[in-house]
């Protein structure tokens, strides 16, 4: 698997889009907002543009034919190469296939909640819940509302899995914010304590900084 000359989500959507018709990229934008994928698909109307330039210098998509609607200016239709087609089905298919790391700003958030103390941490958490929580119901609603529509499971299931996602981020937060006030998370007792004036161990001494702290009750 070889490094891709684009990696932006954005230029698989027009690839995505180009294989149904040749497209110029305002309709490509407003066909991707009218089937609500800018909620799966960061899209800004300008890097569009950038976007569909890479393509295109890449030879993954051409101009198929520059069209002019009464007084507007005139706009490029572009249609999907053969070498696009191939990156499109293999693009997808290791996307599909392949999961990998995605750092994301709440993981890290996790890894560095040492530095605040646990009180604060489980306030911020029962804040996080409440939102989580209102988003579950919110979701539900909007896809009780599209499937009452008719619209197939199909063009839904990136909703279905972000759902999946919420529903496990606030089974977990619930759980450790119950973890750190009953103090039957590993170390919360050190951490505790250092926040309390004795000092945040290095995570190299933690043991012993737990030892100590057992030994002295």
């Amino acid at each position: 698997m070889g490094k891709r000359k684009l990696s932006n989500p954005l230029a698989l959507a027009v690839l995505c889009l180009l294989t149904e018709k040749p497209m110029h990229p305002y309709e490509i934008s407003s066909t991707l907002r009218e089937r609500a994928k800018e909620e799966s698909i960061k899209i800004n109307y300008g890097s569009l543009y950038s976007v569909v330039d890479s393509l295109a210098r890449h030879g993954l998509i051409e101009i198929h034919e520059t069209v002019r609607d009464g007084r507007r200016p005139e706009r490029t239709v572009y249609a999907i190469t053969d070498a696009g087609r191939i990156e499109f089905v293999d693009w997808e298919s290791e996307l599909l296939s392949i999961p990998t790391k995605e750092f994301t700003r709440f993981e890290a958030a996790l890894a560095l909640m040492p530095a605040l103390s646990p009180d604060e941490v489980v306030r911020l958490l029962e804040t996080r819940r409440i939102r989580l929580s209102t988003e579950v119901v919110s979701l539900d609603a909007v896809m009780a509302e599209m499937a009452k529509e008719g619209m197939p499971e199909l063009w839904t299931v990136e909703a279905d899995y972000l759902q999946a996602l919420r529903r496990a981020e606030l089974a977990f937060v619930e759980r450790l914010i119950e973890r750190i006030k009953k103090g039957t998370l590993g170390g919360v007792d050190v951490w505790r304590h250092a926040h309390g004036g004795g000092g945040l161990p290095a995570e190299s001494d933690w043991e012993r900084a737990l030892a100590h702290l057992r030994s002295a009750q």
